[in-house]
């Protein structure tokens, strides 16, 4: 694989406020991918958390939910390390939980398929409507592609990870908006705590779906939050 500067990304300050996630820009403020995803579940999915939060128990529940951030970031943090050359294979020697998780996807999600990499932990935004951080941008099987890494305690069915495909859908819409972009598909690459990989795309007709999907997630959004 390869490092294309073929776009220019621009940098950005985060914050957070009323428990949103903000992206600034100048004097601009842009609602966050998954904050706006957070916002507008469903009474179903809303429901579902909170029943799996009352049979685990509310303290349990954050300790899961903390120690799969950290996991999470360990492991993108390790991904993104070996892709930009600053580490070589010997750290898979070593026996932690999210360093094997990150040699599956690396060994089986990236290796011989991520062509060419134009940005990784990428901010893009849809101007005056939305933001987020992209894992990866860049070649993946010959077609430009916007790639995000996941990890999970089980498996995941497609019908559970809905909201996955609506991020990339939001990212890749906006990416060929701001840069006139041909992005065709996106991907996720994801690892569960006892190592089984799967990888999950989608293209053409399913990915404009998504984008669209997403599009009635920020109306929604912005009709919660009285914006125009």
């Amino acid at each position: 694989m390869k490092w294309n500067n073929k776009f220019t990304y621009p940098k950005s300050l985060r914050s957070v406020e009323d428990g949103l996630r903000k992206y600034l820009f100048g004097d601009e403020k842009l609602p966050g991918v998954t904050s706006i995803l957070q916002a507008t579940k469903s009474e179903e999915d809303k429901a579902s958390l909170e029943l799996w939060k009352e049979r685990v128990g509310h303290k349990e529940a954050n300790k899961i939910k903390n120690e799969a951030s950290n996991r999470g970031t360990s492991m993108h943090s390790y991904i993104e390390d070996f892709l930009r050359g600053r580490i070589n294979e010997s750290f898979f020697e070593s026996n932690e939980q999210y360093k094997n998780m990150a040699k599956e996807i690396i060994d089986k999600g990236i290796k011989g398929k991520l062509e060419e990499i134009y940005g990784m932990e990428t901010t893009l935004y849809y101007p005056e409507k939305y933001a987020g951080t992209a894992d990866l941008v860049g070649v993946y099987q010959g077609q430009q592609s916007i790639i995000d890494f996941k990890q999970s305690n089980k498996p995941k069915k497609i019908d559970y990870i809905q909201d996955y495909f609506l991020q990339l859908g939001a990212y890749t819409l906006a990416h060929n908006v701001v840069y006139d972009s041909n992005i065709t598909s996106g991907i996720i690459l994801l690892c569960t705590v006892d190592n089984l990989f799967q990888d999950f795309k989608i293209e053409g007709p399913e990915l404009l779906m998504y984008q669209n999907l997403f599009l009635g997630r920020l109306k929604k959004f912005n009709e919660m939050n009285n914006l125009s």
